[in-house]
């Protein structure tokens, strides 16, 4: 027994040693891309030292004696901190993700290369080297600063680079170049400008189901019940030429004729927010209402959920410079935040800036189309896909005078789409972020706006002067025919487009005489509006929630002040709710279990907190009810198509709508009918998900937040998701809620959509800016900023964002120098 004993210690004590080497291996391997925040760094390519103070988060605020130095420590931090999502986006914006993954994303790279991400990034490096090198020269700076780093730090960039890099060949870390940040640019605009696939499934709905049917389940924006940004009649500056307007007859479509299967596959971009109810909120309040008697602004972008944060914290520092916001890893600048005289904040528009023509093509030539009754020559292009571990692809493109044809070309016989997009034309809009970082007054924020070309956003403006405005930018179509909504002929001119609106006719105030200016994806003009920027926007839940708590206080006499806005920040009420609550008051059920969660329902204040159980059985209610609803009518695998919140707004107020009966039963089913066995399935689906004790139906249990890194944060592999990856934690809020924690129709309750960081700005003091993002500025997992604002944002809470120097050095953790080579 002594032996064994003997033995069985010496293995422990062996499996011990070995359990200490794979500790202290795998801890150096983590720490080992860990980035040196303090202390000096001598790096090629800078004029002056640059100072990089640090707080308490890890936010940096870089200070240089120059604009070259700026962008080019700008571009070197960004990299010290996320250069692995630096990395990434640039292979999905170039369609070159299959370098690093293989086979297992071809089909999105072989998309991409159609679409032409890449040649459209091309397109905007040879405008700005033909026409504005200036903008280029900040390209190149930040380019450089990042390449310093990736000549230091090639073979230890991240340990998503080490862990990828065992699984498959190893890849080269090529040279960041102007064209991969212009590229990103491309990647947000197809996120937030993209309706291409909109027209795919509302053809096919029609097919399947009529216009009539598919125009009454998808009712256009609510006018007489919500808000609208910027009514005409508050622009009087409008200007239209009059004339003659002619109506084509629609040129009859075969849809049963037209090829709709895509080239490859659109990427899972679900961390941009490709998920259902993603928005962003925005309000700007004129001082007349503010406790500080200047002007308050608040900003909460909603993307989707994703580990890092897509946006990085920063203060930039220069002669002639001095912002301080939010920026994206891989570009210079600042998108959202301050300066010394003005503040701005951005939500999507959404307009419909991309069309899908039908192409006949040639029977007898397949490189051929038709129009205006003439055969016409397509582009012909190659695309060579690199893959890892496997052979090169060569992907023919064929380009037609509307873009590439993106239907997959397996006969002659089908008709094919095409597509004309708005970001095939170059994008300035670089120039106008620096314009925007530059700007002093209202006059020069305009006219900074005039260069954001695509994706349009609702950009909300205050500034020192106590003025508040709102401008739509962007390039928007104007259509000779149609409204966007379904493909349109290609082999006839009617559908062409005709031009863009008019920068000075595009939606703008200043000053409002009401007082205030809040934007949430909602309609931004009225009908009265000349030209057509979309007819679906969101359903307007957030906007009007908005609008009521600000005016709220407004109608009270009390002065808003920044708790008022992080407050709304966080506001989790239902509308929605609001609408169907006052419908359980006149039910009952025999069912103790249904007949408990309607008294709970009852007496609920309609917040979507996770400590609620009535938010969970709302919640999940409302996902039976609409399956109940809409799956006889349409087919249970057509119901998340035709799901509108719009709709069933409706159906809350129309209890004789012919939609309440099911067409599955003999009997003649009522709104409380199908609202009582709703709430039983409700019932059901929590019983077997939580358990059978009502009081566990928080709605924490289910609706949780994980921040999924990309690629390895979805592998499949338990041990390494858990190292990359954040979360889960329980969160507050939902779909179309002001506090937008949204989810996927197929996966309820889980957030895929959230507010992607927030910020409040006092135009009073600049220093009394408050901020936060979900996870952290690093891009390392296990550093200490990996993921240290989490619980600020879980529970609407915010750090300081700093902006005077004064303020900066006070608060100063770390203090880097980067200084000139030698």
């Amino acid at each position: 027994m002594k032996v064994i004993a003997r033995i069985g210690l010496i293995l422990v004590s062996i499996l011990l040693i070995l359990a200490i080497v794979v500790a202290v291996v795998g801890t150096v391997m983590v720490r080992r891309p860990f980035p040196k925040t303090d202390g000096s760094i001598s790096v090629p390519g800078l004029e002056n030292e640059v100072n990089v103070y640090r707080d308490e988060y890890g936010i940096p605020h870089i200070y240089a004696e120059n604009q070259h130095d700026l962008f080019f420590a700008q571009g070197y931090i960004h990299a010290q901190d996320r250069f692995w999502q630096m990395e990434f986006w640039r292979h999905i914006s170039q369609g070159r993700l299959s370098e690093i993954a293989g086979d297992a994303t071809l089909s999105s790279d072989i998309f991409i290369r159609t679409m032409g991400w890449n040649r459209m990034a091309e397109n905007t490096i040879r405008y700005y080297e033909e026409n504005e090198p200036e903008y280029l020269k900040v390209l190149q700076d930040y380019s450089d600063g990042v390449n310093a780093y990736i000549e230091e730090n090639r073979d230890q960039i991240s340990i998503n680079q080490t862990i990828l890099g065992l699984v498959n060949d190893p890849w080269e870390i090529e040279p960041w170049l102007p064209v991969h940040t212009v590229g990103w640019g491309v990647v947000m605009s197809d996120n937030l400008s993209g309706n291409w696939s909109d027209e795919i499934a509302r053809a096919e709905l029609i097919k399947e189901l009529g216009e009539g049917q598919v125009a009454s389940l998808l009712p256009f924006y609510p006018y007489d019940d919500r808000p609208v940004m910027v009514p005409t009649s508050a622009m009087p500056d409008l200007q239209v030429e009059e004339g003659e307007s002619e109506t084509a007859v629609p040129t009859p479509i075969n849809w049963a004729n037209v090829n709709t299967t895509l080239v490859g596959s659109k990427p899972d971009l679900s961390f941009l927010g490709s998920a259902p109810f993603v928005g962003s909120n925005n309000w700007v309040i004129s001082g007349e209402y503010t406790a500080s008697g200047q002007p308050l602004l608040a900003n909460d972008p909603h993307l989707g959920i994703q580990m890092p944060s897509i946006w990085y914290e920063v203060g930039l520092h220069a002669p002639n410079f001095n912002v301080v916001g939010f920026s994206f890893a891989g570009v210079p600048g600042v998108i959202i935040g301050h300066n010394d005289h003005i503040a701005w904040g951005v939500t999507n528009v959404g307009p419909d800036v991309q069309d899908l023509y039908i192409e006949k093509l040639n029977p007898s030539d397949p490189n051929q189309y038709e129009y205006m009754g003439e055969w016409q020559d397509m582009d012909v292009i190659e695309e060579v896909v690199k893959v890892n571990g496997g052979d090169d692809v060569t992907v023919e493109v064929k380009l037609t005078r509307h873009g590439p044809i993106i239907s997959d070309l397996k006969d002659n016989v089908q008709d094919v789409l095409s597509m004309r997009w708005t970001a095939q034309e170059p994008s300035r809009i670089l120039q106008s972020v620096m314009l925007l970082n530059e700007a002093q007054n209202y006059d020069e924020f305009r006219e900074a706006l005039r260069y954001w070309d695509v994706p349009s956003q609702n950009v909300v403006y205050a500034d020192t002067e106590g003025n508040i405005a709102y401008q739509t930018p962007s390039l928007i179509p104007i259509r000779k025919n149609g409204d966007g909504l379904v493909p349109v002929p290609g082999w006839t001119d009617e559908y062409e487009w005709e031009g863009w609106i008019p920068y000075e006719d595009l939606p703008h105030l200043f000053n409002p005489e009401w007082g205030y200016i809040v934007t949430a994806n909602h309609a931004v003009v009225d009908e009265d509006y000349p030209y057509l920027i979309n007819l679906y926007w969101a359903d307007g839940d957030r906007g009007q929630r908005i609008t009521d708590m600000l005016t709220e206080v407004i109608d009270s006499g009390r002065k808003l002040t920044a708790d008022d806005m992080a407050r709304i920040q966080f506001d989790s009420q239902s509308l929605m709710a609001a609408d169907y609550q006052p419908l359980f008051a006149g039910l009952s059920s025999n069912d103790s279990q249904v007949q408990a969660a309607l008294e709970r329902l009852r007496g609920w204040d309609l917040q979507l907190r996770r400590d609620s159980v009535p938010a969970a059985i709302f919640e999940i209610f409302y996902y039976k009810l609409v399956d109940n609803l809409l799956a006889d009518n349409v087919g249970a695998d057509n119901v998340s198509d035709v799901h509108s919140r719009v709709f069933m707004h409706d159906m809350a107020q129309q209890p004789g709508a012919i939609w309440w009966d099911d067409l599955n039963t003999s009997a003649k089913e009522t709104q409380q009918d199908i609202i009582l066995r709703s709430l039983s399935d409700a019932i059901d689906w929590l019983g077997e998900n939580v358990g059978k004790d009502m009081n566990d139906w928080t709605w924490g249990t289910l609706h949780t937040a994980t921040f999924p890194s990309a690629p390895l944060g979805q592998s499949g592999i338990g041990i390494i998701e858990a190292m990359v990856n954040g979360g889960p934690i329980p969160v507050d809020g939902g779909p179309s809620i002001v506090n937008a924690t949204s989810y996927s129709w197929g996966d309820i309750a889980a957030v895929t959509g959230h507010p992607s960081m927030r910020m409040i700005v006092d135009l009073s003091d600049f220093d009394l800016m408050q901020t936060v993002i979900p996870t952290g500025e690093s891009g390392h997992p296990f550093n200490a900023h990996y993921e240290d604002q989490m619980p600020l944002w879980q529970n609407g809470q915010y750090h300081p964002m700093w902006f005077t120097r004064e303020a900066v050095e006070t608060a100063v953790q770390d203090h880097l120098i980067l200084q000139p080579a030698e």
